[in-house]
């Protein structure tokens, strides 16, 4: 279950982001190379702060949702929202008018 619902904020997320940058015209390269960078600090802390919380007793989840794989206490399936977030946040910014940084020249 929570595999399925985090598979699906992420493609929605993939998929607004690949419309935003077609259309406000952002270098692929560059704005993949920074998310892939945010990706990564985003999943580090991840999987610190969930083994943290999950063994502290602060939440569980039900063993029937979930694959069972697991990286420390944390289900694999906690990953997918930190991918999502990587992914959506910047596209909603582009999308709303935030400047990129890493613009298509106008000569292309």
């Amino acid at each position: 279950m929570f595999l399925e619902m985090g598979l699906w904020f992420v493609a929605a997320a993939a998929l607004l982001l690949l419309v935003v940058l077609v259309v406000k015209r952002i270098q692929y390269r560059q704005a993949l190379a920074v998310l892939g960078m945010a990706l990564g600090i985003m999943l580090v802390l991840t999987a610190v702060f969930d083994n943290v919380m999950i063994a502290a007793g602060l939440f569980d989840y039900g063993e029937q949702t979930l694959l069972g794989l697991y990286l420390g206490r944390a289900p694999v399936e906690d990953f997918l929202y930190p991918l999502a977030a990587v992914i959506l946040m910047p596209a909603l910014w582009w999308l709303f008018g935030g400047k990129p940084t890493v613009e298509k020249e106008a000569a292309e």
